[in-house]
């Protein structure tokens, strides 16, 4: 019997199966998600082979990046076909063809960036509409970079900021304020960072100044909008959950009961993506460990 799930105008039929790898490889702990123009779909995993790749049926095609990521993270189209890939083991943010070319690496190699400097531990990257890249800035600081598309460094923003369970509303936590900012997603003239530990997604413009914050998530790492249909914002949750928002941050459809590996639940979201017929992909962490789509009905 198939598995379905979601409720409304957003309801999904789960693939089961789906993502298949080579004999004796694994994914160990997938951390981002990107869907190609030709639905080829790019799986950023913490196993032996970072950068799967499959078509939109699970064929596996090819591999890269062995060798290069201690620590998997975050996943964005750049410039000339090109993918950014954040790796939070060894700070750095590093740029590679789709054939899986080494192009540029942002950041030092194994070093911190100190007092808020880029980068300690970053999560996640971004290319807004001119070219620059957005890059939370992660576990170690509480920022956002902003990078030329030439590379150069132009500004950044944020501070700490922490809600505790004395403090759960998250009162004295300001706009603007992060505990780890883990994903970060550009939409037009909108920059959107899922501040995780203080349960929200947070608003800015492209300058980072603050819009609003939406509240009705727990634990948000992912923030995806495709532009083909931008009035659809999914945001992934770390306590086990896949919310489906309007453009107003209102929630249209969610699902996910407890932190388990039953097929079609989540132990752990961490990375998201839809392709062209708006079937959507979910990476997950912790003991989930896997890969699932959902095709939409």
């Amino acid at each position: 019997m198939a598995i379905t799930v979601g409720s409304g105008d957003y309801r999904y039929e789960l693939v089961e199966g789906w993502g298949q790898l080579p004999d004796g490889w694994e994914f160990k702990q997938v951390a981002a998600v990107a869907v190609d123009d030709n639905d080829e779909v790019y799986v950023f995993s913490r196993g032996g082979h970072p950068v799967t790749v499959f078509d939109k049926d699970g064929t596996f095609i090819r591999s890269f990046g062995e060798g290069d990521f201690p620590s998997a993270h975050g996943i964005c189209w750049g410039e000339n076909d090109t993918v950014w890939l954040v790796d939070n083991g060894d700070h750095t943010v590093k740029q590679y063809t789709k054939a899986g070319e080494h192009v540029r690496t942002l950041g030092s190699k194994g070093t911190e960036g100190a007092d808020g400097e880029p980068f300690n531990k970053p999560t996640d990257a971004s290319v807004a509409g001119n070219g620059d890249l957005y890059i939370s800035d992660g576990y170690g600081n509480t920022k956002v970079h902003v990078y030329s598309q030439s590379g150069d460094y132009k500004f950044g923003w944020g501070q700490s900021g922490h809600r505790t369970e004395l403090n759960p509303g998250g009162i004295g936590v300001g706009d603007g304020d992060f505990d780890t900012p883990h994903n970060i997603w550009v939409h037009e003239d909108t920059v959107y960072v899922a501040d995780r530990e203080n349960q929200r997604v947070q608003l800015f413009d492209l300058q980072g100044n603050h819009k609003e914050n939406w509240t009705d998530f727990i634990q948000p790492t992912d923030i995806y909008i495709d532009p083909r249909h931008p009035d659809t914002v999914y945001v992934g949750e770390l306590r086990n959950r896949m919310s489906i928002a309007n453009s107003k941050g209102e929630v249209q459809s969610r699902w996910g009961r407890f932190p388990t590996d039953d097929p079609g639940q989540f132990y752990a979201v961490h990375g998201i993506w839809t392709d062209s017929e708006q079937s959507l992909y979910c990476g997950e962490v912790l003991e989930g460990q896997r890969i699932q789509k959902f095709r939409r009905i």
